[in-house]
């Protein structure tokens, strides 16, 4: 009795609240997104809506089992989640069934489940594990090396499914590894990389007129620019120890990566992906093909001016013009009905729920409890960056929910036992040393 009075009592209440409100607005914009006259029951389960409910209450279901675990358990068992997490992605690969081009799904009756959303709960809590008990060694980089593996694993099956997207969210577990002391001229690496395969992209296939009525390639004069970069770095620092190989290295390095990115464009990624990137980058313009989600997206936001058409009142929402618009495109519905100020809203609101989650990280006692808890805000985090920023435009169409408010049993589920796992830790955080 004691233990149950005591987690009441030290529960985040306010995170707890966070997660109320945004599954309720979550569930009013799918009911919106839906909604159809003719079905006037909240609880027909033909419907999203009524669906979403009844996974709205396994996930309350869930979140009280979770409150009822020793705080123990999660430290004790974090591997072997992690590892049926990844038997999970295997399995599926083998005996799954394909849905939009991707062998990512158990299909059980009329209901689905997605193994990679539940494969990130078990990746954040082996992470964890493993960071914790290597804190003291995480300088080595062989320790770098093998925790970097526990996040890379599970995106490499999710990939082969292939599910872009999924595989992607796991990215937001190097900011768990910057928190514990990677580096931060890895995460600059990373930026560096992403900025190269842009211009690369953009550079394709372009040529620049050069004075004495010269034409080069747009390539040879980036990397032409890449290596007047290297020279005048090693003009400033000649006396530092080494720094011509360095130098030499990273030109070299930059080289290859910039000439290799058209083989990969070309020959990994999809021609859907492909035709979405390039849409992003106002390579080609396609409204109405590749560019056609976003495009309807952004007419649906716009269109909801500052306050909003009205709950239940918006035409691009009702008339079906903007695909997935219960599931990745769920914030369309809010800008186009909420408006403006609505958006702001959820956006502040979702913004809130992570610095809290960060701020509840930092004030735990345990190391344990204190990286899952940087584990889950990266996962929320960038799911809910990426997701906005598709819907405007501002990133690639890549097929991942918004949390708490995008339709689907498999992510509420996850995100569920992402949180209220943290909050059980958090719970126990007086009567823990670390």
């Amino acid at each position: 009795m004691r233990t149950r009075r005591n987690i009441l009592q030290n529960i985040d209440w306010i995170s707890l609240s966070l997660y109320g409100v945004m599954v309720f607005l979550g569930w009013l914009n799918i009911y919106a997104a839906t909604y159809n006259e003719e079905h006037q029951s909240i609880l027909d389960l033909s419907q999203s809506y009524g669906k979403q409910l009844m996974w709205i209450g396994t996930s309350v279901i869930i979140a009280m089992a979770i409150m009822l675990l020793d705080h123990n358990f999660f430290d004790s068992f974090a591997y072997y989640i992690y590892g049926i997490g990844v038997f999970a992605l295997m399995a599926v690969l083998v005996v799954g069934s394909e849905i939009k081009g991707a062998k990512s799904w158990f299909v059980l009756g009329g209901f689905s489940l997605q193994p990679s959303e539940f494969a990130k709960y078990g990746t954040a809590l082996g992470l964890t594990k493993f960071l914790h008990l290597y804190r003291n060694k995480f300088q080595k980089t062989s320790i770098k090396l093998q925790a970097t593996a526990i996040f890379l694993i599970p995106a490499a099956l999710i990939m082969l499914q292939p599910d872009t997207g999924s595989t992607l969210v796991y990215c937001a577990f190097v900011f768990v590894l910057y928190r514990e002391g990677l580096s931060g001229n890895f995460l600059l690496l990373g930026l560096a990389a992403a900025a190269f395969f842009i211009l690369a992209l953009l550079l394709k296939d372009t040529f620049i007129d050069l004075p004495f009525g010269l034409i080069a390639s747009g390539k040879v004069v980036f990397i032409t620019v890449l290596g007047l970069i290297c020279v005048t770095i090693y003009s400033l620092f000649k006396k530092v120890k080494r720094i011509l190989p360095v130098v030499l290295m990273a030109f070299i390095l930059s080289v290859s990566y910039v000439l290799s990115v058209d083989y990969v464009f070309d020959n990994v990624l999809s021609t859907h992906q492909q035709d979405r990137i390039n849409e992003l980058l106002g390579i080609v313009s396609d409204p109405t093909g590749a560019g056609y989600n976003v495009h309807q997206s952004k007419i649906a936001i716009g269109s909801g001016g500052f306050a909003g058409k009205g709950y239940l009142q918006g035409t691009q929402t009702k008339y079906d013009f903007v695909p997935e618009q219960s599931t990745d495109f769920i914030f369309c519905t809010i800008g186009e009905e909420w408006g403006f100020l609505g958006s702001l809203l959820v956006i502040c609101i979702f913004l809130f729920f992570l610095f809290r989650l960060v701020w509840v990280a930092e004030r735990q006692r345990s190391d344990f409890s204190r990286i899952y808890g940087y584990c889950i805000a990266s996962i929320f985090f960038f799911h809910f960056a990426i997701n906005i920023g598709m819907t405007i435009g501002l990133a690639p169409v890549i097929g991942i929910p918004l949390p708490f408010f995008s339709y689907g049993g498999s992510s509420l589920w996850a995100f569920t036992l992402l949180l209220f796992t943290f909050l059980r830790m958090d719970s126990e955080r007086k009567y823990i040393l670390g």
